[in-house]
Parts: C-alpha cells; structure tokens; sequence
C-alpha cells in the first residue's frame, strides 16, 4: 500500500463519521479553536478533540499557533485530492456503465430481429 493510498484510506475513514463530516465542514467557513467546534455538540471537549486528532492524522486539519489559541484549519489539498479519486472512480464507472447499456441494447436487438 502507498503513502498515498494510506493517506486516502484515512481521509474517508474519518469521514466515515458524521461529526467529523460536520467539524470539516464548520472549518470550510474558516478557523476555529476547539471549543468553538464542540459549542454545537452534546459532548465533552475531549471527545471533541478527539475527532479532531483522527482529522489532523490523515491530514484534513492542522493546528496553528495565535497567542494563547491553537485554531484549527481545513487542509484543502488532502480533500481535493480524495475528490480527484472521486472524480476518477465516476468517470470509469459511468463508462462501464455505458458500455454495458450498449451491449444489452444490442442483446435485446438481435433477440428481437
């Protein structure tokens, strides 16, 4: 397995989770500390905290340094290049898709004529 492939297997497992799903997209508004990302959630900072890690380890968030803070930040690279494997995968399954269609349509032609 490649560095790469190991990198997308982490993105879309830790996608997996609704609420990293939803840290991921609050931080595509822009930065935020961790206790802003837990205000909407039911649970402890901690538990919050760690979903972030999962998202810091396969490369989606970073941390930064202002002041006192470590704001969180959205890495958009790692999810664009999860969504050109996306793009990828469509692409040859619309064309097998297609290409299966044809074959049928011409089954049900001979078995027509």
């Amino acid at each position: 397995m490649t560095t790469g492939t190991a990198q997308l297997d982490a993105v879309f497992t830790a996608l997996g989770d609704p609420t990293r799903r939803d840290i991921v997209a609050r931080l595509s508004r822009g930065d935020a500390t961790v206790t802003e990302l837990a205000e909407p959630y039911a649970m402890s900072l901690q538990a919050v905290s760690q979903h972030i890690r999962v998202l810091e380890r396969c490369g989606l968030v970073s941390r930064g340094r202002d002041r006192q803070a470590r704001p969180c930040r959205l890495e958009p690279g790692v999810l664009r290049e999860a969504e050109s494997w996306l793009e990828e995968s469509r692409r040859t399954w619309s064309a097998r898709m297609d290409r299966l269609e044809a074959h049928l349509a011409a089954v049900q032609e001979r078995g027509q004529a």
